[in-house]
């Protein structure tokens, strides 16, 4: 009799465990399962592969504007009604050579005033760098000028620190640019047209790595209208 006992308690045991087995592998299935939808309704997962990156795809958007391609951070940008124009005040180079905006002509350009002490520049920056490398050509470019006292020592150890060796280490040590440019507040990203006119502003960081803001530059390139 006892035996008969301690074997069915043995079953039910291992019956129990079973159980408990199923049910934690069920619930590991929908705790994964509701992160993925959970990331894809957030857009906390890139979705890249929906960028346009021509202009037949960006043609594609039906019409729509530059401004109406603005989500999350991206919205912080403001697309002027009427282009501005810009100051050719000099600024300096890597090898301590003066030059200007001018240099530019022909393209748009992401301009991003920055500082090394900058926090707010620090998160930024590695989205313009990716900017720079999936759009960089004859028709657009990232331009980043650390505006202020910082040296040309600190700023290659800030690049370092942060793995981007694709942008431009330019200076505005005098913070003349800067001045001319209306630059309050650190980052300061100015949109900048073929022409040489400043055709958006945005105060402050943004991910402009996300699908909005690779949307926007692809736009950008393939003409697309501000509004």
């Amino acid at each position: 009799m006892k035996k008969s006992i301690f074997v069915y308690l043995a079953a039910a045991a291992g019956a129990i465990v079973l159980i408990g087995s199923a049910l934690f592998v069920a619930n590991e299935r929908k705790t994964q399962a509701e992160a993925e939808l959970a990331a894809a309704t957030t857009g906390s997962i890139r979705d890249t592969a929906s960028v346009p990156t021509t202009a037949d795809e960006t043609n594609a958007l039906s019409g729509d504007t530059l401004a109406s391609m603005r989500s999350g951070t991206m919205k912080k940008l403001q697309f002027h009604s009427d282009p501005k124009s810009i100051s050719q005040v000099a600024f300096i180079d890597e090898t301590g050579t003066e030059m200007s905006l001018d240099a530019f002509a022909g393209k748009h350009v992401l301009l991003n005033f920055w500082a090394t002490w900058c926090a707010p520049c620090r998160k930024e920056m590695p989205y313009l760098a990716e900017l720079q490398t999936q759009f960089q050509d004859d028709s657009f470019e990232v331009v980043t000028i650390s505006t202020g006292r910082g040296n040309p020592v600190a700023i290659s150890k800030f690049f370092d620190e942060i793995e981007v060796d694709n942008l431009p280490k330019y200076r505005d040590p005098s913070q003349a640019l800067a001045r001319e440019m209306a630059v309050l507040g650190l980052p300061i990203t100015v949109i900048l047209s073929p022409d040489g006119q400043e055709i958006a502003r945005m105060q402050g960081d943004a991910d402009w790595a996300s699908a909005s803001g690779k949307s926007i530059i692809a736009g950008l390139k393939a003409g697309a209208p501000l509004q």
